[in-house]
């Protein structure tokens, strides 16, 4: 196990009943015959011993939690056990009993158990995705695997019944005042009246939502701290550790509070575009795009929770990262111009890479016509289709109509929001730009093509890899050149055209999208 820890003090603390952890460790290492790190967190104490990560809780009772007795810290151990084996089974092995005496403790054998440590299989420091990002090694590969893997971890977590008292308005807003006070007990900061303000308007505005999506089933038993120190890939595998068990309150949340914290740490370390990539990869996966509503909120909520742990931290003297988490909770939290794009080309024009970089240029919500085309028929967005049921004129329509009831309520909710889809037809085009004038947004049309020798290859090679949601062969290819229109010239007026067989700048079309005259007129 890797760790964002403080390398302890050479002398060895004192945990439980007066259990010496140095002691602890030199018994470590004299039946290893290996050095062991000793390493500390804000609540517990970690030793590493080359194969194995050994975790155990300090005596504490703070605010939100309670590890004073032995009793509680068995009980915060299994918990930790348990819940985690959730995501990384192969990472959380068992819990095993600290005996002997305070003075002279060993792991496991025989006698009276004084403590108790989580076992854990260690991993390299730069397994941690706080480490690749810092040192310039996160792809977006990475991102992508971590989004289907937390989508789907989501997916098929339990949600929580109206009466349990999880994720309800209440709770919500108390456990954002709560930590808004937590921060001003610190010291004065004048961002936090700021904020204070900004979260109880939201708050307000928001109470309805907070309890349609616990009524909707999106209250779940999540993870509860998905900060990039939480987050690592071993062996190719991308997932999250170290779940919240202390509190089944800060794990019974909103979904996209969970993932929320993943985005937030992403964009407070200066790299909003996997942030949104992220973003991007859960929300195809989940199909939650109505809790876009709430994510904002969430997002500025993960920051000024990050924002008094960091603070918690320096008050113990340990090590915390150089992020200025009040700084990112205040960008969050100032409003966007919504505005709305769609696209436009064959298949193997390239529109959904185009999207999924502008998605990451300018920040933005991308609903795919291809992914959501199989959603309505309860499919992955890998799945094969009957295509004479899904691609019918009938079926088509509905999609269509889905994908603007969808981004109705994403531009509702103040996000910049991308279609991907083939918009070949005039008709399919109209309703969503007469949707940018019933709401004020600017409107634009991403018109995608290429030489049709490499609509060909594309369409061939991505036939090939098998992973993406499109099924369109050259069959398709041909019928969509034959039968697709052009662009009206109302239409060119907010179009940007683009030969997607030449390298594409990113920020320079983002930048042409947030132009300001890209509003519908009458």
């Amino acid at each position: 196990m890797g760790t964002p820890t403080h390398e302890a003090r050479p002398g060895g603390p004192t945990v439980g009943a007066g259990l010496q952890v140095g002691a602890l460790r030199a018994w470590l290492e004299d039946s290893t015959g290996r050095p062991v790190r000793l390493l500390e967190t804000h609540v517990s104490w970690v030793l590493l011993d080359g194969e194995h990560a050994w975790k155990i809780k300090k005596p504490l009772r703070l605010g939100f939690l309670d590890f004073s007795t032995p009793r509680a810290r068995l009980h915060a151990c299994r918990e930790e056990l348990r819940l985690n084996r959730r995501l990384a089974s192969w990472l959380y092995l068992d819990v095993v009993p600290v005996r002997g005496s305070p003075a002279r403790p060993r792991l496991g054998g025989e006698g009276r158990a004084i403590d108790h440590a989580l076992r854990m299989r260690q991993f390299p420091d730069d397994a941690l995705l706080s480490r690749r990002l810092a040192e310039g090694r996160l792809d977006g590969a990475t991102v992508d695997r971590l989004a289907a893997r937390l989508g789907d971890f989501h997916l098929r977590a339990p949600r929580a019944t109206p009466d349990a008292g999880h994720g309800s308005a209440a709770r919500v807003l108390g456990a954002t005042a709560q930590v808004l006070t937590g921060l001003a007990a610190r010291g004065p900061d004048p961002r936090l009246g700021e904020l204070a303000a900004w979260c109880g308007a939201e708050g307000r505005r928001l109470r309805r939502r907070f309890g349609a999506r616990l009524r909707d089933g999106w209250v779940r038993e999540g993870h509860g701290d998905l900060h990039l120190d939480n987050l690592v890939e071993i062996d190719g595998e991308v997932t999250a550790f170290d779940c919240l068990e202390f509190d089944p309150s800060l794990r019974w949340i909103d979904v996209q509070a969970d993932i929320a914290f993943a985005c937030m740490d992403l964009h407070a370390h200066g790299r909003a575009d996997l942030g949104w990539r992220l973003l991007d990869g859960w929300l195809e996966a989940t199909g939650d795009h109505a809790g876009m509503a709430v994510h904002r909120y969430y997002m500025v909520y993960r920051a000024l929770v990050r924002a008094l742990v960091v603070a918690i931290r320096g008050s113990q003297g340990l090590a915390a990262p150089a992020v200025d988490y009040l700084a990112t909770a205040t960008n969050l939290a100032r409003a966007r111009a919504p505005r709305l794009m769609i696209t436009h080309g064959p298949a193997g024009s390239g529109k959904s890479r185009l999207s999924l970089a502008l998605v990451e240029a300018a920040g933005a919500v991308r609903l795919r016509s291809d992914v959501e085309r199989k959603r309505l028929l309860g499919l992955g967005a890998l799945q094969a289709t009957d295509a004479s049921r899904a691609y019918s004129v009938g079926a088509t329509r509905r999609t269509y109509a889905h994908l603007r009831r969808q981004a109705r309520a994403l531009l509702a909710a103040g996000h910049a929001v991308i279609v991907d889809a083939a918009f070949l037809q005039a008709s399919l085009r109209e309703p969503f730009r007469e949707l940018a004038h019933a709401m004020g947004v600017g409107f634009t049309v991403l018109d995608c093509h290429a030489d049709p020798a490499i609509l060909r290859a594309r369409v061939l090679a991505r036939r090939g890899r098998g992973d993406d949601a499109s099924e369109a062969d050259l069959r398709v290819l041909d019928e969509q050149l034959a039968r697709g229109d052009t662009l009206r010239p109302e239409e060119r007026a907010h179009g940007i055209d683009i030969d997607t067989g030449a390298p594409v700048d990113a920020a320079a079309l983002a930048a042409r999208w947030a132009a300001p005259d890209r509003r519908v007129a009458p």
